[in-house]
């Protein structure tokens, strides 16, 4: 998909990874080794690791950081992420 995505938009996009289960961290991983964005929750999985449930989004969050961080790849900060993805941010929402 990234290759057809490359083909279709040249440099001109953002991608990003999600997945559920268990390859959530995984497949995420590569996702971010290709060039893409990760994004990971409860929603999708409720697993840290084998057998280790995550307590909150924050522990997988935390966990997919270290593995960013660990490889030596640029984490955005959350006023980076909403503005590469066109979003205001809380403070400018009326909820």
């Amino acid at each position: 998909m990234k290759t057809n995505a490359d083909k279709l938009f040249g440099e001109d996009y953002i991608f990003s990874v999600l997945a559920v289960g268990r390859h959530e961290l995984n497949l995420g991983t590569v996702g971010v080794i290709m060039g893409g964005c990760v994004r990971v929750g409860l929603e999708d999985n409720l697993y840290l690791g084998r057998g280790e449930l995550a307590r909150s989004n924050a522990d997988l969050a935390a966990k997919m950081r270290r593995i960013i961080s660990e490889l030596s790849f640029d984490i955005a900060a959350p006023v980076e992420s909403r503005q590469m993805l066109g979003l205001k941010g809380k403070d400018q929402t009326s909820f």
